[in-house]
C-alpha cells in the first residue's frame, strides 16, 4: 500500500512543477547524530545499486543502521506550499501563470508551507524513483527536470566562449546552482551548498490524482 507523505516547494518550484517542467527534486542527506561527521555511500558491486547511507564519527566508526531515503518509489506526496484561506476554499502564492487569482491582490500575509493542512493540497506526486549522488553529478536533462529556468541557461551560453560540451554544462551549472544555494541556509552552505558537494537523495516523481478517501 503506497505511502502518502509530505514534501514542501518553494513557489519558483511549485510553478515549475504546475509547468511540467520539474519531474525530480534533490534533497541532502543530513547526519542523524551530532557526533556524525560524514558518510559511507554503499552499492553492490554486480550492478552499482545502491545500497545504504552510513553516518561515521571523528574515528572513522560507522553507524550500526543505514539512512533510509525521505521516500520510496511508490509513495504519494502532497505539495506543502505558501496558501491562504478565501471563501469557499483555499489561495496560493504560486500560480502558472504568474497573475494572482481573485482576493490574492491584497496584502494578505500568506501562511507557510509548513503549516499547510492536507485539505488544502492542490498538488499530488507520485515517487518513480530514488538514489542518491553528489550533488555535482547532475547532468544537464537532471538540471532542467529540475526546473532551472532554460532561458536563463540560453542566456548563459550565449556568453560562453565557445558552444562546447563543457561550455554548455558550464552554463546550466551556472544557473542550476544559483537555484540549489538559493534554497539552502546561509549558515548550512559551508556543508550543504553547492561547492561543497553534499551527498542528495534524488527523488524522481510524476503527478498524480487526489487519493481516494483525501480529507476535504
Amino acid at each position: 500500500m503506497s505511502r502518502v507523505r509530505p514534501i514542501l516547494f518553494n513557489g519558483e518550484m511549485v510553478r515549475a512543477i504546475l509547468d511540467g517542467r520539474k519531474t525530480v527534486t534533490r534533497r541532502c542527506v543530513k547526519a542523524r547524530s551530532k557526533n556524525a561527521c560524514g558518510f559511507y555511500v554503499t552499492f553492490r558491486k554486480s550492478d552499482n545499486t545502491f545500497m545504504g547511507v552510513y553516518d561515521y564519527d571523528e574515528n572513522e566508526r560507522q553507524f550500526d543502521s543505514s539512512q533510509t531515503p525521505p521516500y520510496q518509489p511508490g509513495d504519494i506526496l502532497y505539495v506543502r506550499e505558501a496558501w491562504e484561506e478565501w471563501t469557499g476554499g483555499y489561495l496560493y502564492k504560486a500560480w502558472p501563470d504568474g497573475i494572482c487569482q481573485p482576493g490574492a491582490w491584497k496584502d494578505m500575509p500568506w501562511r507557510p508551507s509548513i503549516h499547510m493542512p492536507k485539505k488544502s493540497a492542490r498538488i499530488w506526486l507520485k515517487v518513480t524513483d530514488v538514489r542518491v549522488e553528489r550533488l555535482q553529478d547532475i547532468t544537464n536533462e537532471q538540471i532542467l527536470k529540475e526546473g532551472a529556468n532554460p532561458e536563463a541557461i540560453e542566456h548563459y551560453i550565449k556568453q560562453m566562449p565557445e558552444e562546447s560540451e563543457e561550455w554548455v554544462h558550464a552554463a546550466h551549472v551556472i544557473e542550476f546552482k544559483h537555484l540549489w544555494d538559493s534554497i539552502i541556509k546561509k549558515a548550512d552552505l559551508d556543508r550543504y551548498g553547492w561547492d561543497a558537494n553534499p551527498w542528495v537523495w534524488v527523488i524522481e516523481f510524476e503527478r498524480c490524482e487526489k487519493p481516494k478517501g483525501w480529507p476535504t
